[in-house]
């Protein structure tokens, strides 16, 4: 007599895993046989799974990562310089945890995005905050917020991201001003948080993509000597599986 009530009180108070379970409960006699402390417990168990399903999903979608991937799938049978141990290490998060930066570097099309956004959504699911971006459309995202008075929220947000992916970087030279904002971005998050970046030029190449070289030593001391460096090679995996 009290279980649609109960159903639509779960409901009402947004408890939609323990209704859920609740019906599960309803419907199969099996659970009849247990006590009412495991009937509760597995009503419990689903709320906490169904709140931990909806946040993940809350944090991709606000992390905007540009591909679906995870390190599960990434592809270390192509010849492309990949360190498989090194990529199980950064699997585990703990540079996450000691502040360090991943580089990512290596010609068009060998996977740097991909590796960035599978890395991305490890994060995610140890309930990070991540934010990717490529550095082109940062810049001009930047210029914007400068315009029409959103450019403290905007750094704001950007320091307060447990793991910020910047993609494609260099592909451009900065001016002085675009350089001043990055190393706004990365002055707020030196040793505070993580960062990712990847680019087709090589870490040693970097400075000549700064046109102002006092700007171009203050941005890549703070994002180069704490960081792990991913160095790939070899063709286009697009170009290898357009052609299979």
């Amino acid at each position: 007599m009290l279980r649609n009530p109960t159903l639509e009180k779960l409901i009402g108070l947004r408890l939609h895993g323990m209704a859920e379970s609740l019906r599960e409960q309803i419907n199969k006699k099996e659970y009849s046989e247990l006590m009412f402390e495991e009937r509760l417990g597995i009503m419990i168990d689903r709320e906490m799974l169904e709140r931990q399903n909806r946040m993940l999903k809350t944090r991709l979608a606000q992390s905007k990562l540009k591909l679906r991937a995870c390190v599960e799938d990434i592809d270390y049978k192509a010849r492309r310089g990949l360190d498989k141990s090194l990529i199980k290490l950064l699997a585990t998060g703990k540079w996450m945890q000691e502040c360090l930066n991943v580089l990512i570097t290596g010609p068009c099309g060998v996977g740097k995005s991909f590796i960035a956004c599978a890395l991305g959504h490890r994060a995610c699911m140890n309930g990070l905050k991540v934010f990717y971006v490529r550095s082109i459309r940062l810049t001009e995202d930047l210029i914007l917020a400068r315009g029409d008075g959103r450019y403290p929220k905007l750094l704001n947000k950007l320091s307060k991201m447990d793991l910020l992916i910047i993609d494609d970087w260099g592909l451009s030279t900065l001016s002085d001003q675009e350089a001043r904002d990055f190393l706004e971005i990365f002055e707020d998050r030196h040793n505070v948080h993580s960062t990712i970046i990847t680019s087709q030029l090589p870490v040693d190449n970097w400075h000549e993509t700064i046109k102002n070289p006092t700007l171009a030593d203050a941005i890549l001391d703070r994002i180069i000597h704490n960081s792990y460096k991913i160095k790939l090679e070899g063709e286009s995996m697009r170009k290898k599986r357009g052609l299979m």
